[in-house]
């Protein structure tokens, strides 16, 4: 607690694109905290299990939602969720994929778009009290889920392509559906698997708040 800069962030290791990206009201949970350069990406599931674990304070909770809700085009785009944002590309995708073909930017780990995270983020949202935002993602991954033959990830920036290798009738796409829809109808249900504010564990997290 007596430390200067203790999760050692300094101003010249902040991405150009944070600043422009962060709204001026949101925020979220970095990736890791470390004696190395800071990964400032957002990682989806991270974020959203905060919330549903409460790992995540009240105020957090807010944050993180407002950045989705104000980020919709970039995290959510044509089908939630984005698994992270934004994806590595040019030197930094070669040196942190070694080139894999399979994770080039905006796709698969790489800023794919994962239909499995519309529990999640349908659990978080309600948790918060983001009903419509929900409601608004389950629309949004009902015009194309059963078209497309409920494949595992999405290419693209915006999440509009089916994965060049993802696999049909993905079970956890279905179930991530499935679960979607059940707390929608059953928001009780929610208790099976989220906590209540610990406010020990708290203290071990560090956000990145812009407001």
């Amino acid at each position: 607690s007596t430390a200067v800069n203790k999760f050692n962030i300094y101003p010249e290791s902040i991405p150009d694109w944070l600043t422009e990206w962060i709204p001026d009201r949101g925020g979220y949970l970095a990736g890791n905290l470390g004696p190395a350069r800071m990964d400032f990406r957002f990682f989806t599931q991270g974020n959203l299990l905060a919330i549903i674990s409460s790992l995540a304070s009240d105020q957090e909770c807010d944050w993180i939602m407002d950045l989705i809700e104000q980020r919709w085009d970039d995290l959510i785009g044509s089908m939630p969720m984005k698994i992270c944002f934004p994806a590595v590309e040019g030197l930094e995708w070669k040196i942190v994929t070694g080139c894999d073909p399979k994770n080039v930017p905006w796709s698969y780990h790489n800023g794919g778009n994962w239909p499995v995270l519309l529990w999640p983020l349908v659990a978080a949202a309600q948790k918060t009290g983001r009903i419509k935002l929900a409601q608004r993602a389950i629309e949004q991954a009902e015009k194309h889920l059963c078209e497309d033959q409920w494949p595992e990830y999405y290419d693209g920036k915006n999440g509009r392509l089916v994965g060049k290798e993802a696999r049909k009738y993905q079970s956890w796409t279905i179930a991530g559906y499935l679960i979607a829809k059940e707390l929608m109808a059953n928001p009780e249900h929610l208790k099976l698997f989220s906590f209540d504010e610990d406010l020990e564990s708290l203290n071990w997290t560090c956000s990145i708040p812009m407001s």
